[in-house]
């Protein structure tokens, strides 16, 4: 007979997890500075964070060791949920049985009490024709008396195991029920309690988020294929005279929301058409067709839509058709949705789409002309399709770059299969021909006009990193010091960092020996933590934290532009 395991221990080890929270108080003190000064304002806050700093690095640590667990205990549940599961069903089905050997049980307990009372213990001897038969006749009965006691004894056992597996069932469905509540509640609390002191101390001032801005203008990376030619190197190949070097790569270039250009040109050659192109990168659309609309284009006469559509310059017409007609479309839609059907000028650059005039010609004409009229559609609108040319294997949503949010925009592993690695991403997404697939940006004059940082430099932007982390007062003086400094201020030198850091009772680095992103998602593409080890201990940051860091101290203006970016060692 099936018996009920015991799910007793797993309940009390996982109610007992030692998910610890360290509550943060986050009561802003009224300010004694004048409003004008912000340097006492900031002053007077980094106090107040110095407070439930500790707090806050327990609290990462517990949420990094959370979510390791998070996976495997959700695994556990279902399992053990699909044995309840499968408990419940085979408890029905002994009841079922039971309720027909209960009733077997009652007529066999009541022959059993008969033949006690009317038994007559001379019968066998009065009736019987021989001592064989009489000795027959005695053993007989004796079985039927022994069988019956048998089956009473096993028929009320396996009552009263019945009615304990019930109470087991019952008990391990609601602890389960416990335990999955306070797993997902732990973690929900947790790292929001962990998001909002992050957001909180991480923080650059507006003029240090102008500089980083500046700096990644002057990369002058194209939004799309039209706006230039993408100029990105791949600095493994560049040896800049010095080693150790670390180099930062970013996966793709901005803005990653809509079509991927080059993932259309990946797509294509693997032989997807273009509707099934433009359905990966837009969230539930429909293929309408539209009318031939006037168009106000700046600069030139007023035209029709499918005119305007043959000077649009932003995608190669030696590209495969399926890639051009995608395009094409999403071209159409953009600039119908732009200019609200006709009733507003549209621009010629990449601030809406490059527009050269006259007729491209070519292929690019033969996937204008085969798809006239069409556009994509959500809701009854037709949408802003957006697109840009290298999304470096990830597609995001509006809203998760800053933009309004839109429902037709989609978060997307844009590869052939699943990712379990860097090796992985760099092998399977479509855009892995884009010479800005994976790249490092920026350069400087020196070192082969790469992106190589030494061991020292690298030290001196962790240093900077863990300077402004333990008091925000010093941020304003820790920009990069080959730029005049956005505060107006003086800018410390990797020494005076240093110095600042001893002077704190913090150990500063001189030299890293290795730097290496630890974590990142594979579902969305983002690097979650960064890890150090050299001559002043090991220390872990968060990749957002990292990257601002690391943007606002870098040299020349080496960048890192996305949200998943990997590091190369030489």
């Amino acid at each position: 007979m099936p018996k009920v395991k015991s799910f007793a221990f797993f309940f009390s080890v996982l109610i007992l997890l030692p998910f610890t929270f360290y509550l943060l108080p986050f009561t802003i003190l009224a300010s004694h500075c004048p409003a004008s000064d912000l340097d006492c304002q900031i002053q007077e806050l980094q106090k107040e964070i110095d407070a439930f700093k500790p707090a806050h690095e327990k609290n990462k640590t517990e949420l990094a060791n959370l979510k390791k667990q998070v996976d495997g205990i959700k695994s556990r549940i279902t399992s053990i949920s699909t044995q309840l599961n499968g408990l419940e069903k085979d408890i029905q089905e002994r009841e079922e049985n039971l309720g027909l050997r209960e009733e077997l049980f009652e007529e066999k307990t009541k022959r059993h009490y008969m033949v006690l009372r009317q038994h007559d213990p001379l019968a066998p001897f009065i009736l019987a024709d021989s001592a064989i038969d009489l000795l027959r006749q005695l053993t007989i009965r004796q079985r039927i008396v022994e069988q019956d006691q048998e089956d009473i004894l096993q028929i009320a056992e396996d009552i009263q195991t019945l009615e304990k597996d019930r109470e087991s069932l019952k008990t391990n469905k609601a602890s389960l029920q416990v335990a999955q509540g306070k797993l997902d509640k732990n973690a929900q609390f947790l790292a929001g309690e962990v998001a909002k002191v992050e957001k909180y101390i991480a923080g650059l001032s507006s003029k240090q988020q102008g500089l980083i801005a500046q700096k990644l203008a002057s990369l002058n990376l194209p939004t799309s294929l039209g706006a230039g030619p993408l100029l990105c190197t791949d600095d493994r190949k560049l040896d800049p005279g010095f080693s150790p070097g670390f180099a930062f790569f970013t996966y793709g270039i901005p803005h990653r929301v809509g079509l991927n250009q080059y993932g259309a040109y990946g797509r294509a050659n693997a032989g997807q058409n273009y509707q099934q192109i433009l359905n990966a990168y837009f969230e539930g659309v429909s293929f309408e067709k539209k009318p031939n609309i006037s168009l106000t284009v700046k600069g030139y006469e007023v035209m029709p839509l499918e005119t305007y559509l043959l000077g649009i310059y932003e995608m190669p017409e030696s590209w495969p058709l399926e890639a051009l007609k995608a395009q094409a479309i999403a071209a159409r839609s953009y600039a119908w949705a732009y200019t609200g059907g006709g009733g507003k000028e549209i621009c010629t650059t990449q601030a809406c789409q490059v527009y050269k005039g006259g007729n491209k010609g070519g292929n690019w004409e033969v996937a204008v002309k085969a798809t006239e009229g069409e556009v994509l559609v959500s809701g009854g609108e037709v949408v802003t399709a957006w697109y840009a040319s290298t999304f470096g294997g990830y597609a995001l949503t509006s809203s998760d770059v800053g933009w309004s949010s839109r429902p037709w925009t989609k978060r997307l592993q844009d590869t052939t299969g699943g990712i379990g690695n860097f090796g992985d991403l760099n092998e399977k997404a479509y855009d892995k021909s884009s010479p800005c697939f994976y790249a490092a940006q920026g350069y400087r004059k020196e070192y082969a006009k790469s992106a190589w940082l030494k061991s020292g430099e690298v030290a001196d932007i962790v240093n900077v990193i863990k300077l402004g982390k333990s008091d925000g007062g010093t941020q304003k003086h820790l920009s990069q010091p080959d730029k005049p400094n956005p505060d107006g201020t003086d800018t410390w030198d990797a020494a005076r960092v240093r110095q600042e850091l001893s002077s704190r009772g913090i150990s500063p680095y001189n030299n890293v020996s290795n730097i290496s992103v630890s974590d990142w998602d594979t579902g969305i593409g983002k690097t979650n933590s960064v890890s150090v080890s050299g001559d002043g201990g090991q220390e872990t940051f968060s990749g957002e934290e990292f990257k601002s860091f690391f943007n606002l101290r870098a040299p020349a203006n080496i960048q890192i532009v996305g949200p998943l970016y990997n590091i190369e060692r030489r």
